[in-house]
């Protein structure tokens, strides 16, 4: 082949002007930059180092040629005009990949096949013999890239991305593409002056690896064992040879540095694990730290008075985290305040309005794609670190808050504790937003804490609200003495439709708790509410004593633990109605939890307004339980459902199947919710909230109404 050759190396968007820099470092020639990725030429040799040592290409392809192809005619004629025996044996393996954009032709995996069989009959026509394909180390990996019925075909010379260094075996989850943490060092200024570099949330340790690989001058693809030209017909082994010589005698002398400062942190002992296996596989131990430790645990460095902050930490991409990595980041702003003046900090997200709760402002920001996901890359100097002996008088006030939450909270877990112990309650709310500043509910779930923050007015200083919440979360596993493992953080919004009951996660974790002698299965993480509304203990109790040889209907269901209670005082038939599948099951599960027959009992899934209105009138019902949401949209609906405008009609509704000397329970947690005179005049309608209201909810008396409604 020709010496001078044409490549292009590819690479994620927003770093191609850091890849042509490299190249030319590496010796390519004619450099010229395109969107991801980047056109040059070079000897074949010049193209092995480049393999072996660029930090930011993701493939490096050697282009065999151009031709029209508007078909997949005119694609299978144009592979065919390459001689393939040059590049592949007879009894070799080949893979193939193709990328469209803006062609006539639109099926991808179509247009492979196509340039696959080309080659293939190719080899059969002339020695009625086929290589065979193998996707994961092919003998050549052909690429193809038709653009506007243009296609350029390529050997691929990497053969499999060049981001995978061949060092990483330890993995958590999401891991950073070891390209994308070069592009963010290089951005970062890194190798800086003093060789100094934190990772405060280090994860399985890839910034730190290659960060380290960089200062020692270590070529990233060493400890690769497979390259795509290594079987290549065309393969000069002499060549590879001495270029891959000449990187390990660099390496060797690489272990001589004494002066690089590398240290990552991670609260997660498993990422700290698989950080410390990455760095032993890459031989790095003796440059790289590494500890468990929280953002909230950072101390001062002993090392340098400056130095490189480096991180990427989550950005979220449920709605429900957002809000909780708002106090993660604004966390992140006060470390480097109190323990990193004077250093510069680099922190790559893809959420920008979390980058602004660090309550810095960023002097540059580079965009970078993790993926397809645009990151925002925001470099921040940190200025004089704050003086410990000089308290303002906001700060005076704001502790002053902090000491009365913490003093309240002990009180009312002496209080509420003992009340529970005497009333056998495993699961009760021991705070509810008792002072203001502080806005969190606080419930107790056997050995497990279900903190949920009621989330600030606009009018509140997010900032403050954000310290105010790091406090909660401080405070709350010591003084109530539960591990930290044992605190499950929600955010609770005004709640639309049926969200309260949507899924915030997806972590299946529920445990079993006691409540008057029965058992309920509660998840505190999955669902912004838990599968136990604790403020309904005495009305499920209520339900209890109302039940005995009666049929009882319990509608939107829920998980059925009124109905659990229906059955355990003796109910004739408990039939239980609800339009979720996943609530009618949850249900079952707690009968069965209680040993309760399921086969006797009806489990209904339905909407709960239409089967009311498909029931013929008559006494079907004697006990009813009516607890709808305030409002509901679910596309499961045939209607819209606002409590406030259908109260009337819902409740006329479960009169027509009540029978004469029946009672219907309805409760709402509507806290401007007005019953109209309609149903007073209609019925004999008795208000009940006060009296079943718990003792650990009397605070707070418009958590629910509550009425007993029967015929007149």
């Amino acid at each position: 082949m020709n010496n001078n050759l044409t490549f292009f190396a590819t690479c994620p968007k927003g770093m191609d002007d850091l890849l042509a820099s490299e190249l030319k470092q590496l010796g390519a020639n004619d450099i010229k930059p395109a969107v991801a990725g980047v056109g040059f030429t070079a000897e074949l040799a010049v193209a092995y180092r480049i393999c072996l040592w660029s930090r930011l290409a993701s493939r490096i392809l050697l282009q065999l040629g151009e031709f029209a192809a508007a078909d997949d005619a005119q694609l299978y004629q144009g592979v065919q005009g390459i001689d393939w025996h040059e590049h592949l044996n007879v009894d070799g393996t080949l893979a193939v990949s193709c990328q469209l954009n803006k062609c006539s032709m639109t099926n991808s995996h179509y247009a492979t096949l196509k340039i696959k069989d080309a080659i293939v009959d190719q080899f059969s026509e002339r020695f009625n013999q086929r290589p065979w394909v193998d996707r994961d180390q092919p003998d050549i990996r052909v690429h193809v890239y038709i653009e506007r019925d243009v296609a350029r075909i390529s050997l691929d010379l990497s053969g499999e991305s060049s981001h995978r260094r061949g060092y990483r075996s330890g993995q958590v989850a999401a891991p950073m593409k070891e390209n994308l943490a070069v592009a963010v060092l290089l951005r970062a200024g890194w190798p800086n002056e003093s060789r100094t570099l934190v990772d405060l949330m280090c994860g399985s340790g890839t910034l730190l690896t290659e960060a380290a690989m960089m200062a020692l001058n270590i070529a990233p693809g060493l400890e690769r064992d497979y390259f795509g030209f290594l079987k290549w017909k065309q393969h000069d082994a002499a060549s590879w040879q001495q270029v891959r010589q000449e990187a390990q005698a660099i390496r060797k002398q690489a272990k001589q540095e004494t002066s690089l400062s590398i240290t990552g942190y991670d609260q997660s002992a498993d990422a700290v694990a698989a950080a410390r296996k990455n760095i032993h596989a890459a031989d790095l131990d003796n440059f790289i730290t590494v500890e468990q430790r929280a953002v909230s645990e950072c101390a001062d460095p002993q090392t340098p008075q400056t130095g490189l902050v480096v991180m990427n930490p989550p950005y979220g991409e449920r709605l429900g985290d957002v809000r909780q990595l708002a106090y993660l980041y604004a966390e992140l702003g006060d470390c480097w305040k109190q323990h990193f003046a004077g250093w510069n900090v680099a922190l790559l997200t893809g959420n920008h309005e979390l980058a602004k709760q660090v309550g810095l402002r960023a002097h540059k920001i580079n965009t970078l794609y993790n993926g397809a996901i645009e990151c925002g890359l925001f470099h921040y100097h940190i200025n004089e670190k704050p003086a410990d002996d000089v308290v303002s008088p906001a700060q005076e006030k704001a502790d002053e808050a902090r000491t009365a939450f913490i003093n309240r909270l002990k009180k009312n877990h002496k209080h509420f504790s003992r009340w529970a112990q005497r009333n056998a309650i495993e699961c009760y709310r021991v705070y509810d937003a008792d002072i203001p500043e502080y806005a969190v509910a606080i419930d107790i779930y056997g050995d497990w804490l279900h903190v949920q923050e009621y989330a600030p007015p606009a009018t509140v200083d997010i900032r403050m609200a954000q310290r105010r919440m790091r406090q909660v979360m401080q405070a709350v596993p010591e003084t109530l003495g539960v591990d930290t493992s044992h605190i499950v953080f929600k955010t609770r919004q005004q709640q639309k439709g049926t969200s309260q009951y949507e899924k915030q996660d997806d972590v299946h974790h529920r445990i079993m708790v006691h409540e008057a002698g029965l058992k309920f299965y509660v998840n505190l993480e999955d669902y912004l509410d838990t599968g136990l509304f604790l403020d309904h203990r005495l009305t499920r109790a209520m339900i209890r004593d109302l039940s005995r040889d009666k049929r009882v209907l319990n509608l939107f269901a829920y998980t059925g633990t009124a109905s659990v209670y229906a059955v355990e005082g003796g109910a004739r038939s408990v039939t239980t109605l609800d339009m979720s599948r996943t609530y009618l099951d949850w249900a079952e599960s707690n009968f069965r939890l209680n040993d309760m027959p399921v086969t006797r009992h009806p489990f209904i899934q339905a909407d709960c307004i239409y089967w009311l209105s498909e029931q013929q009138a008559g006494p079907h019902y004697d006990v009813i339980f009516l607890d709808p949401p305030t409002f509901s949209n679910s596309k499961r609906m045939a209607d819209v459902l606002d409590i406030q405008r259908d109260h009337v009609s819902l409740i006329e509704s479960c009169m027509a199947i009540l029978s004469d000397q029946g009672v219907l329970v309805f409760s709402n947690n509507f806290r401007r919710f007005k019953l109209e005179a309609a149903v007073s005049n209609a019925f004999a309608v008795e208000e009940i909230s006060a009296r079943t209201l718990p003792e650990d909810f009397k605070r707070n008396p418009k958590i629910h109404r509550c009425w007993l409604i029967r015929k007149k």
